[in-house]
């Protein structure tokens, strides 16, 4: 899944558009929540060698928000790593370009807006 292909699926999945919110960065992209402006995805172009890789290479990502208990199991190295630039316990980083991780970059938005969704999270409490 290509960065267009995640906007575009994003768009049509979540009825919601990205926001550039860093003052003079437009290759940095956020998805939030309407209602409470709470982010589920920020997608960016970072340095591969962020994600230890052996090359300094722009790659495309996108963070994602997990269950605490989630996020350190499965980070596997390859397509899902711990969060760059956010918090580590409760988002990770999923690699943009492999095709054979475009379901689990699609099952991995789900939980992320689902966890940042403040109308579903009261429901949960109650």
């Amino acid at each position: 899944m290509t960065r267009e292909e995640l906007a575009d699926y994003i768009r049509k999945t979540y009825n919601i558009k990205f926001d550039n919110p860093f003052t003079g960065d437009f290759e940095s992209a956020v998805f939030r929540h309407p209602d409470n402006k709470k982010w589920f995805a920020l997608v960016m172009r970072v340095s591969a060698d962020k994600l230890g890789f052996p090359d300094d290479n722009d790659i495309d990502i996108v963070n994602v928000k997990v269950e605490p208990d989630m996020a350190e199991y499965i980070a596997d190295g390859s397509s899902i790593f711990p969060a760059y630039h956010m918090n580590k316990k409760h988002w990770v980083t999923l690699l943009l370009g492999n095709p054979a991780s475009d379901e689990k970059i699609k099952s991995l938005l789900d939980i992320s807006y689902n966890l940042t969704d403040n109308t579903k999270n009261k429901k949960r409490k109650k």
